[in-house]
């Protein structure tokens, strides 16, 4: 297998780079290229892996198959930023060999050097990952020594193998400091296992999580495990486990609870399903490891699509693409207990071009309908609503309008509800499962909605209330036309504040860069 792909990178270089060369004038402007989410220049691409931060470089390692636009042969692309926005496209990370092919994984700083791999002033990279061979799912390492630009596969590989499970996959790995081991966390299932090991080579099984807790609807997939401060209190800390579900839902859930290094507590009933998205594309989001003590943010990027239409979407010379990066919070919300929360990491505001609109303290009615007709590509809404002086039924957007139709965006006060309707595009409807609306309960009952919206040429991002509810959703519409119209019904609304800012794309061609 590992000759095979190397005759293939070979061939596939030089066409790509002949192609390039002839495609710079349209670089990242094609229909439907988002213009400041991260999207591979070409080829598949699915799953976030081996999100990682060293020195000054934020890694983001993805499933991809370079050969086609629909799921292969997985391989590990490569991208690195210095501000979670601008990403900069480095070569093919690791290939199929004949252990299998490159399934999702991480990757760690072994800081004290466990594995024996370091060598040279320069730290090493580990990353720990499922390989696929006719079925049979193992676990495999590689290490790098030179900030992740090249890598070596262990020799001693598979690192971890249980032929007696099929769905054995995708391993979050951290250090815990308490037990001075390394800890993985692994989708087995429809539940994670738990091993523990003091060198990343020697795996050790500890325990599982999740026979009878969250949403059984399919397999489990891409799981993370963390700790977080309770509302930034260093003395109340929670555990946070998430996995993705992939089979009648495609989707993401969490739980908060205890982790002794061992295995996983849910405090809350088992019987609970915490969705972390609303919408119906946001999937497989892992977190990235060493994140400097000074930053202290908990972040992480998901796939923004979803497994039944993956496929199927519109496509160019590549086909998939990431949400923003979000920052995560555990909060105290009053009536609803513990929750994560996700907003938008601030290094969004750097793209900003201009400011549209920007109105505070004012009546719906008193806009003039300010808005209606506005034409924008790219652009960031904020929208903040006092409810307790409105007498609307329902307000919100009509986005992507043109003359086949637009997508529904609000809120429906009369029951409570935040949504996003995607049925009114035509196109949408020859993708089965696509064409649907989306809703949430507010969970704020103080009378003050705030919806913070981002539109990129083929999706939207709404985070509900600061992030409290939120959706993402891929958008196609057909037109180059597509405006913006504010509406309210029944009634009238009292608006706090509102501003529209147009975005700037974080592409530029390699050769002005």
């Amino acid at each position: 297998m590992s000759s095979f792909y190397l005759v293939l990178e070979k061939m596939y270089t030089s066409r790509y780079t002949e192609g390039s060369i002839k495609m710079r004038s349209e670089y990242y402007n094609e229909r439907y290229r988002p213009q400041y989410h991260f999207s591979p220049e070409y080829g598949w691409m699915n799953d976030p892996n081996g999100l990682v931060y060293y020195d000054g470089e934020y890694h983001l390692f993805y499933q991809f198959y370079p050969l086609g636009i629909v799921h292969g042969p997985m391989h590990w692309g490569h991208a690195v930023s210095t501000d979670l926005l601008r990403w900069n496209h480095l070569p093919i990370a690791m290939y199929p060999d004949d252990v299998g092919f490159m399934f999702s994984g991480c990757v760690v700083v072994d800081e004290h050097n466990t594995s024996g791999f370091q060598h040279g002033k320069e730290k090493t990279l580990v990353a720990v990952f499922t390989q696929e061979n006719n079925g049979r799912q193992v676990q495999s390492i590689a290490y790098s020594n030179d900030r992740g630009r090249t890598w070596e596969k262990y020799s001693g590989n598979p690192v971890l193998e249980r032929p007696e499970f099929r769905d054995f996959r995708d391993p979050k790995v951290f250090w815990h400091s308490e037990t001075e081991k390394w800890i993985m966390v692994l989708a087995v299932k429809d539940r994670v296992h738990f091993y523990n090991s003091p060198n990343l080579k020697e795996w050790e099984f500890t325990g599982e999580f999740g026979s009878s807790d969250g949403s059984h609807d399919g397999v489990w997939e891409c799981p993370d495990l963390f700790e977080m401060m309770v509302d930034g209190d260093k003395n109340n800390k929670k555990w946070v486990l998430t996995v993705s579900i992939n089979g009648k839902l495609s989707g993401m859930q969490y739980f908060i609870g205890k982790f002794d290094g061992n295995t996983f507590v849910n405090e809350n009933p088992s019987e609970e399903v915490r969705w972390i998205d609303s919408g119906k594309d946001f999937y497989a989001a892992v977190s990235w490891s060493d994140i400097p003590a000074a930053d202290g943010r908990r972040l992480w990027i998901g796939w923004m699509n979803c497994w039944p239409y993956a496929e199927k979407i519109p496509a160019g010379k590549w086909r998939g693409n990431m949400s923003i990066v979000r920052e995560l919070v555990l909060s105290k919300i009053d009536g609803f207990g513990l929750k994560l929360v996700q907003k938008p990491v601030s290094e969004l505001e750097s793209i900003r071009k201009g400011e549209i609109i920007s109105v505070r303290d004012v009546w719906y009615s008193a806009l003039d309908n300010a808005i209606s007709g506005l034409m924008l590509d790219t652009y960031e809404i904020l929208l903040e609503i006092d409810m307790s002086k409105s007498n609307s039924d329902q307000l919100g957007f009509k986005l992507f309008r043109d003359e086949d139709g637009y997508v529904d965006v609000g809120v429906d006060v009369s029951k409570g509800k935040v949504f996003i309707d995607r049925r009114h595009i035509a196109c949408h409807h020859k993708m089965e499962g696509f064409a649907e609306r989306h809703e949430a309960g507010l969970i704020r009952k103080d009378g003050i909605i705030k919806l913070h919206i981002y539109v990129d040429r083929a999706s939207l991002e709404m985070f509900v209330n600061e992030g409290e509810n939120v959706f993402t959703e891929l958008i196609f519409s057909e037109s180059d036309s597509r405006s913006i119209e504010f509406y309210c019904t029944e009634g009238d609304a009292y608006i706090k504040s509102l501003t529209i800012y147009s975005l700037d794309s974080i592409w530029k061609c390699p050769e002005k860069a």
